[in-house]
Order: structure tokens, then sequence, then C-alpha cells
């Protein structure tokens, strides 16, 4: 073999070398600028998409009976002024809303069009008139919309899909209009490899955010809540776990 041959399988060799380590420094970088394209599209090109109900998950009855039966052992009686933040094409509305006294139902979510497919094509024209639940469309955690004020509340696959920023954003602004006594029950995916994995840098209704125990009670704590997870809940679709969040009275 040739020296000049020798010489160019050497510089091949260092070259693939070069690559690989290039690869494997870019590479986590390179995943998290290109994430968003790796998402199933949000809004209305979404809903259109994939259907109001494909939008929010793979199933539809299972989940939102196991909601509303999740709340009543959580106390939930027609009494009760329900918040469901991140409703959805109301996946669980369409059960909480007969059962609530007519008003009773608050309901919030930044896709206006899901909202309206919820109403049109899951609740009726007929339930809606006649149960009159209030529906915000909001991004920014607009609680102060609703004429009234919940003492339950519920959030199933809405963290899942925030980052820290707007996780913590929601969980303050619904501690500074709800007020001492709230008790919110919310769905996370809880991180077993520690604080070190990478999220998605924005929050995405088709991307997926874990966190670790210890940062869902600190994101509680930063807004006056305590938080504990709770054990009856079980998703074996999603397999996402429950934490309760009990707003201080002291505050």
């Amino acid at each position: 073999m040739s020296i000049s041959r020798v010489a160019l399988d050497l510089e091949s060799l260092a070259n693939m070398y070069l690559l690989t380590k290039l690869k494997r420094a870019v590479g986590p970088l390179y995943r998290q600028l290109t994430w968003r394209r790796r998402c199933k599209p949000e809004g209305v090109e979404g809903v259109r998409k994939l259907g109001h109900r494909g939008y929010v998950g793979k199933q539809w009855d299972e989940p939102g009976v196991r909601q509303f039966e999740f709340m009543k052992r959580r106390g939930l009686t027609e009494d009760s002024v329900l918040l469901d933040l991140g409703c959805g094409s109301l996946r669980g509305g369409v059960h909480f809303i007969p059962f609530l006294k007519p008003g009773h139902y608050l309901g919030i979510d930044k896709e206006s069009s899901l909202i309206a497919a919820g109403t049109e094509k899951e609740l009726g024209h007929g339930q809606l008139i006649e149960r009159r639940p209030e529906l915000v469309v909001s991004d920014a955690f607009e609680f102060e919309r609703f004429s009234k004020v919940a003492d339950l509340a519920v959030s199933i696959s809405l963290f899942s899909h925030l980052n820290r920023r707007d996780a913590r954003c929601a969980l303050t602004r619904l501690a500074a209009w709800a007020g001492s006594g709230l008790r919110l029950y919310a769905t996370f995916f809880v991180a077993e490899d520690g604080p070190k994995r990478r999220n998605p840098p924005a929050s995405h209704a088709h991307a997926t955010f874990r966190y670790t125990e210890e940062e869902i009670r600190t994101f509680g704590a930063a807004a006056g809540f305590s938080v504990r997870h709770c054990e009856d809940w079980h998703d074996p679709l999603a397999n996402q776990k429950m934490f309760e969040f009990v707003l201080d009275r002291g505050r």
C-alpha cells in the first residue's frame, strides 16, 4: 500500500472521528432548535388535521369519565364551582357541566376552535343554554374574566405541555385569583432522570414536558400551594401522575 493511500485513509478516519465528535456536541442543540418541526401542529390547523377529539389525546370517553369520578371522590358536588384549566374540547366538561348547577362550570383554554367544537359537537346547544357554563379563551391564564371564583379546579394534560415559566405563571395567577382554600388537581409527566434532562424550550400542545416531583412541589410552593401526590389516580393511557395543590388558608 502506498504512503499516499495510507495518508488518505488516515485523513478519512480523522474526518470521521471529528464528524462523530461534532454530531455528539451539536446534536442536543440541533434537537432543541428543530423540536417544533417534529411536533403536530397547534391551533386551528391542528384541530383541522387531528379533529377536536384527536387534538386532546388518544381516547375520549374513558379519560373524561376518569377525571369526573376522581373529582367526585375529592368532594365535587353539584354546588361546587369548578375550574377546568385547559378544558380543550370539553372531554371532561361534558360530564361536569350536566352534574354541576348552572353557571358553576368554568372552562378556560387558549384554543377557541377547540372550545367551539366541544360546545357544538359534544355538549350541544341545549346543554349550553340550560347549564350556562362559563368558557374563556385565553393564552395568559386570565381567570379574572370569570364572573365567579372556583373552590375546586382540575387540569388534565395541561402542565405536561408547559415549560417552567408558563407552569409557574399558571399557578401564580390561579392563586392570586382564587384566594385561600382552593384545591387544584393537576396531572404531570414525572421525570425519573433528574432535573438535567432537556425539555423543549417553549410550551406546545403536542410537546411533552417532564418534571421531577421536587420541581413540581417547588412550582406549587412558589405560588403558595402545598403539594402532594395522589396515589389513587391511575392513567393507563398516558401514565401521568396526579398532584393535589392546596392553597394555604393563611394567605
